[in-house]
């Protein structure tokens, strides 16, 4: 009896074949791109957080309640497919998982520096015809180098790709998941601070960098935002600031005191996106919250959207329920339940960050 192991050996090696047979071609011009976030899914991935990691300093045990609630909502819409280093790791993320559907739960030994599968996982990218999912492997460099080592972060797109036996292009430029967002009819939203900072792709021009997401991304139209948010990390990443919830509807972040350092950059975003001809829904801002010497980028456009929930960040703010409230009118089909994220936020993040789309084919 063949091994699982033989049986994805033999799955990536067919894929490779069919790469080699599709290099010469870009993913557009093989007919593929990037479903929207709300598009059916066949899994979300994650990538399971490690004690001696950075992401959670002094804080590790307390974030744990977080993962298990946003793990135990997720596998309530889909499988949930969670990479970890090893055997041990993987005893630990069962521990914390405990008694939460654990058929809907599979593990990967994909090690990871740290859990944010939003920047370092899989875009993965559908066509109509076989082989109907691709992976495009970006380029990683941990937010400009910010926060080595990221070695095993940068090779993750690629094992995943090994594991479902699908062929994976190299685009040969850094690219975080957060810092696109796409309405799957042809439009990618972005951010200058981020994708043209001399941090990421020094060499690239901004036409460059834009015929690469038209390539790997399928997509035909780019829209430039101009920049984040203070305590941002990322240099601006758009899942912080605006985001797609249909083809022809965007939530943006805005901010209304004047006084307040992100009123100008906000502003800025949102005229920038009234000059489009989307339909522009507006989302609050959170109190400046500074822990430890750090401004804390907490922001509601940090939601997840799955099959049947849209994970929403919560931080015990006063405009906690006006978020809930917009993003169930965005969303009427879907249960959006709002989770506490004041211990996730100490690793600039929140849900969307954690989490990266397996579209179904």
């Amino acid at each position: 009896m063949q091994t699982t192991q033989t049986y994805v050996q033999m799955h990536w090696k067919l894929a490779r074949a069919i790469a080699l047979l599709l290099m010469e071609k870009t993913p557009a011009a093989l007919g593929y791109g990037m479903p929207a976030e709300w598009e059916a899914h066949a899994a979300t991935w994650l990538s399971w957080p490690r004690r001696e990691g950075i992401s959670f300093p002094g804080a590790f045990d307390r974030v744990m309640p977080v993962f298990r609630e946003m793990v135990a909502t997720l596998v309530e819409s889909e499988p949930v497919c969670i990479n970890v280093v090893n055997g041990a790791h993987e005893a630990e993320a069962r521990a914390v998982l405990d008694g939460i559907a654990p058929e809907c739960i599979t593990y990967y030994e994909i090690p990871t520096n740290e859990p944010w599968c939003r920047d370092h996982g899989p875009i993965f990218l559908t066509r109509d015809q076989d082989p109907k999912l691709c992976v495009v492997d970006w380029d990683y460099n941990a937010w400009g180098n910010k926060y080595p080592p990221f070695d095993r972060d940068e090779v993750v797109p690629t094992r995943v790709a090994e594991i479902l036996g699908v062929p994976v292009f190299y685009p040969k430029m850094i690219l975080e998941g957060g810092s696109i967002d796409v309405n799957g009819a042809g439009v990618c939203l972005t951010t200058e601070s981020c994708l043209l900072n001399e941090n990421r792709n020094p060499n690239l021009s901004r036409e460059e960098v834009e015929q690469r997401l038209l390539d790997f991304l399928g997509v035909r139209e780019i829209v430039w935002l101009a920049r984040g948010t203070e305590g941002d990390d990322t240099d601006g990443h758009i899942d912080n600031l605006a985001r797609f919830v249909n083809e022809t509807t965007v939530l943006a972040i805005v901010e209304r005191d004047r006084n307040n350092p992100n009123y100008e950059p906000l502003q800025e975003n949102l005229r920038r996106l009234r000059e489009t001809k989307f339909e522009i829904v507006e989302l609050p801002t959170t109190q400046r919250i500074v822990r430890e010497d750090l401004v804390l980028p907490m922001s509601y456009a940090n939601f997840y959207i799955a099959n049947t929930v849209v994970l929403a960040p919560q931080y015990a703010e006063p405009n906690d329920e006006m978020t809930l409230s917009i993003l169930r009118e965005a969303f009427p089909n879907r249960r959006v339940i709002g989770i506490d994220c004041r211990e996730l936020i100490w690793g600039l993040g929140a849900f969307h960050c954690l989490t990266q789309q397996q579209p179904k084919i």
